[in-house]
């Protein structure tokens, strides 16, 4: 596998709270930063990675994980935007984790499924529609290139309880 494994930004750190930066050039620059974060997201046994999870402002992510009906896909999206739900949107609720919140998962309700659209590493267009774990990670790598970790969205307490047992207490 191509690619070198990053370090993992973990929740506090400013990268990871602000909106990334849209990706204009695309070349072998961007081709390589794709390799690491796959690199980093298996090293990490993740699903899913943001950008900015490896320290870099991008509007980037990957992911590996399995759809609604258990086919195992793999991609990436560059300059993804997550398309509205509906009104008529079927809310799933299952656990969520992070890899920048270590070891910890919290119970949190996203819309069934998703579709990001937006271009591959060469600037072609892409559209990734899914639910199942993949459409609660796309909703995920998109909430974390616009500057929102999982426990952001939950009530304070669990937010403080988990960022606590995750030893990342002092980041409320």
């Amino acid at each position: 596998m191509p690619g070198t494994a990053r370090p993992i930004t973990l929740y506090g750190e400013p990268v990871l709270h602000a909106p990334c930066a849209t990706v204009t050039e695309f070349g072998d620059e961007l081709s390589a930063l794709i390799d690491d974060m796959f690199a980093s997201m298996y090293a990490a046994n993740g699903v899913g990675l943001a950008a900015n999870q490896i320290g870099v402002d991008a509007r980037v992510f990957v992911y590996d994980c399995a759809d609604e009906t258990d086919e195992h896909r793999i991609g990436h999206v560059v300059n993804p935007v997550l398309e509205p739900a509906g009104l008529a949107r079927e809310l799933d609720l299952d656990d969520e984790g992070c890899l920048s919140v270590p070891g910890e998962f919290a119970e949190l309700g996203r819309p069934a499924t998703a579709t990001v659209t937006g271009v591959d590493k060469a600037g072609q267009p892409v559209t990734v529609t899914a639910g199942g774990m993949l459409g609660r990670c796309l909703q995920h790598e998109v909430d974390h290139l616009d500057g929102t970790v999982f426990v952001d969205r939950l009530p304070v307490k669990a937010r403080r309880r988990i960022l606590k047992a995750a030893g990342l207490g002092a980041h409320e």
